[in-house]
């Protein structure tokens, strides 16, 4: 049955975003975390949404938000226990997401052992690029992804460096969160993380497929 959802506009009516933390070792050592032997997943609301041409507003409580460049997977297909052999035939397409993290926030939700939800899943936490249909990604395991601040190499990683696969992650997630059409799944990001100010701009690419722009303000 064709879908009567438009997968191309998916952040205006998906219904969640799930995010996996540390799924490259490089990031997680240069956060001074150990390296995960099972997906840490959190969430963002689909209000994390901000697709170019808006701005990335940094929370009026933070005062040292990060950037992630990652590759993001939309659901095409729902499902639930979804067998890694099938996963892939559950993909609609990807998009180039950005988890905005409020580090300072983040790190004293750890401290205390709560929920990441301030430093996550605030407006704007989630810009998205242009959908980017299946086609035009073979191997979604080998995607070489980058990230710039005021023209200056901040993060560049490739996907081939996950810990765990995209096939992996559909399977894991699917048996305990029911995966349904337009919904995003965050893969984690590479090494380079790094604040950002008010005023700065951030651009982002997937290597001869696709780029971005935001640029970052404070609330009045």
């Amino acid at each position: 049955m064709a879908s009567t959802r438009n997968l191309n506009r998916f952040w205006e009516w998906g219904r969640k975003i799930i995010c996996v933390g540390r799924n490259y070792a490089d990031h997680a050592k240069e956060l001074k975390n150990a390296v995960p032997t099972e997906p840490v997943l959190f969430l963002k609301p689909p209000s994390a949404y901000v697709t170019e041409g808006s701005s990335i507003m940094v929370p009026f409580y933070s005062h040292n938000l990060h950037h992630e460049v990652e590759l993001g997977v939309v659901i095409g297909k729902g499902g639930t226990a979804i067998p890694q052999n099938a996963a892939m035939d559950h993909i609609a397409g990807y998009a180039l997401c950005l988890d905005m993290t409020a580090r300072d926030v983040q790190d004293e939700c750890k401290t205390k052992g709560l929920p990441w939800t301030l430093a996550k899943a605030f407006n704007t936490s989630c810009p998205v690029s242009e959908f980017i249909t299946k086609e035009k990604i073979a191997d979604p395991g080998n995607v070489k992804i980058w990230l710039k601040v005021n023209d200056q190499l901040r993060q560049e990683g490739n996907t081939s460096q996950m810990i765990f696969s995209i096939p992996f992650l559909i399977s894991y997630i699917s048996e305990i969160i029911t995966l349904e059409e337009g919904d995003l799944i965050l893969t984690g990001t590479p090494k380079g993380v790094s604040s950002v100010q008010e005023h700065d701009e951030l651009q982002a690419g997937i290597e001869g497929i696709v780029s971005m722009k935001f640029r970052v303000d404070r609330p009045e």
